[in-house]
Parts: C-alpha cells; sequence; structure tokens
C-alpha cells in the first residue's frame, strides 16, 4: 500500500455535503449483515484500523479492506466515544429489529393485548436505540432515563389505545390499520427529546472544522434532535403507510383467505425490505456532522457565543459543527 495514498480514517469515504454520498455511507454503516459480527471480529477491524493509522498494517492489506474494516467499525462503536455500542441499539439492527416490530404490530392491531404489548416492545426498544444513538458527551442519569422510557412508552399506548377505541365503528379498516404509526410517531417525538433531554437543558457541545470544543449550545441541540425525530419518523413512514393499503387488498384474496397464518410473516418481510433501503435514506437526510452558523449563536444565545468567542484567538468562525446524534 506504500505506491498509493494513506487512507484518511477520520472522514467519510464518499461526500457527506450530498445526499448521494450520505446515503452511499450509510448504506454501508446500517448493513444488517454487520450485527452479526462477533466481539472478536469487531476488535480485529478495530486493532487493523489502529495498526493502519501508525502505518503498521499487515503486509498485502487492500484499500477495500481498510475500508470495509472501517464500514465494520463505524456499525459498532460510537463515533463520540469509541465504545463498543449494544448490539440491539446499533444502527445496523434497525432492519432486523424493526421488521419483526413494525410487522408485529400492523398485523396485530385489533386485539388491545396484542397493541399494548407490541407497542411496548417497539418502545422499549426506540429507546434503546435512542440512548445507544445519542451525542454521549451529554450522560443520563437513571432517573432521566427511566423517566424517557415511560413517557415515550405511554405515549405510544394512550395515542395507540385511544385511536383505536375512537376509530372502531367509526372508520374503515384501512384507516384503522394507520393507528400504529400515529402511535410510533407520538412516541418519537416524546422519546427521543426526553432520552436526550441533558443537551436540550445544558446545549450540546460545538466545535471547529478540526475538532477544537468551543462552547456548549442549546440551540445546536434543539436543530438536531429536531431533525433526528423527523429522520425517525420518516423512516418508519412507508412501511406503516404503503403496507396496510397492500393488505387491505391482499386479504380479500383466496390464497390469503386460506393461508391467514401468512399474513404476519409476509408483513415482516416486507418491512424488512422497505427499512433495508429507508434505515440508510433516513440517516442520510441530514448530515450527522451538523452545523449551526455563528451568526445563530450570537442572536439566539449570546452567552454561548461569547464563551465561543474567548477560544477563538484566529476570528471567530462562520459555522460551528456538532453530532446530531442518529
Amino acid at each position: 500500500m506504500d505506491d498509493t495514498p494513506r487512507i484518511n480514517l477520520d472522514v467519510p469515504r464518499y461526500d457527506q455535503s450530498q445526499f448521494i454520498g450520505r446515503l452511499r455511507h450509510f448504506f454501508g454503516i446500517t448493513d444488517w449483515r454487520l450485527c452479526f459480527k462477533t466481539d472478536r471480529e469487531l476488535e480485529e477491524v478495530k486493532e487493523l484500523l489502529e495498526r493502519y493509522r501508525h502505518g503498521q498494517e499487515p503486509p498485502g492489506t487492500t484499500e477495500e479492506k481498510i475500508w470495509y474494516a472501517k464500514r465494520a467499525y463505524e456499525s459498532a462503536f460510537h463515533p463520540d466515544t469509541g465504545d463498543k455500542q449494544n448490539v440491539i441499539g446499533r444502527m445496523c439492527f434497525q432492519v432486523p429489529g424493526g421488521m419483526i416490530l413494525t410487522g408485529a404490530m400492523l398485523t396485530f392491531y385489533k386485539s388491545t393485548s396484542a397493541v399494548v404489548f407490541w407497542q411496548w416492545a417497539n418502545q422499549s426498544f426506540n429507546a434503546l436505540v435512542n440512548f445507544t444513538n445519542r451525542n454521549a458527551k451529554s450522560p443520563l442519569s437513571e432517573t432521566q432515563l427511566a423517566v424517557a422510557y415511560v413517557s415515550a412508552t405511554g405515549a405510544a399506548l394512550a395515542t395507540a389505545l385511544g385511536l383505536k377505541s375512537f376509530l372502531a365503528g367509526r372508520a374503515s379498516t384501512l384507516l384503522q390499520r394507520y393507528v400504529p404509526f400515529a402511535a410510533v410517531a407520538a412516541a418519537n417525538c416524546i422519546n427521543i427529546p426526553l432520552m436526550r433531554q441533558n443537551e436540550l437543558v445544558n446545549g450540546i457541545v460545538v466545535c471547529d472544522e478540526d475538532g477544537n470544543e468551543l462552547a456548549n449550545s442549546r440551540i445546536a441541540a434543539v436543530k438536531g434532535i429536531s431533525q433526528v425525530v423527523f429522520s425517525r419518523i420518516f423512516m418508519a413512514a412507508p412501511g406503516m403507510t404503503l403496507l396496510p393499503v397492500i393488505m387491505e387488498n391482499l386479504e380479500k384474496r383466496h390464497f390469503f383467505i386460506k393461508n391467514p397464518r401468512l399474513n404476519a410473516p409476509f408483513q415482516a418481510v416486507a418491512c424488512g425490505v422497505i427499512l433495508t433501503f429507508m434505515t440508510p435514506a433516513a440517516c442520510a437526510l441530514f448530515s450527522q456532522k451538523c452545523a449551526i452558523s455563528t451568526s445563530t449563536l450570537a442572536q439566539l444565545e449570546p452567552d454561548a457565543f461569547a464563551t465561543l468567542k474567548t477560544k477563538c484567538s484566529e476570528g471567530v468562525p462562520q459555522s460551528v459543527y456538532f453530532n446530531k446524534g442518529l
């Protein structure tokens, strides 16, 4: 590898200023096959990347092997702390986890007990994903975690059961199939901000282009969290809005009438196919390295701007950056 330029491991392979570049990047790190990597395999790719940084990679190591190792590493290790993430909370687990939970919510929407169980299971999964992919520089206490979890689960159940009760006998079966999506959207609007409440209260660390920490900004936290909430709803929307229409028609067909047990696996597989594309697309909607102009900070957060200004001996940059989380 001596004859080729060294790969900058701190920079994504594809241009992150363009949606297509971010999409290619997230297709790599949300690949569901990566969630089956063993701890040993993950430690091996981590070690390879460390050796590459110091120019000590094994002879014959190709660029593609380094890019693959980087992709596997980023799928499993937190970008802020470098800590290995819980496998269920990784974005590469969104497809296997989401296909089961979403398929079940869309299938078992008629029974109250099933609605309660699957909404609880889904919010437990979402809480772990949100905690795992938060900006890790703003830790949460156990009490705050419990409040976030209970609030989001309660919101999902209240929305699902309330709409189920209201629409029963009043609306078509097609409209009733959209109750799970309404519950998921409502819960996301509560779960994510509460899971990241410290960022909203204390601000999120903003840095210059070189990664030097300059100040804490609550406005940056609001921007980042809002983008994550929108992305999560966008991720769930196609599967939870298209499949009800498809199933409303398929369940009237002779094949499905004779084989009702195929309903759940069909919807789960369909959700998996949709999430395979929607997970990277949703993650790519906004740049993970989010930017905010210093003029905005000066106008809306004068204290944060004053702190930032004292650390910029060579002049205040036009923009500062932060990890918005996923």
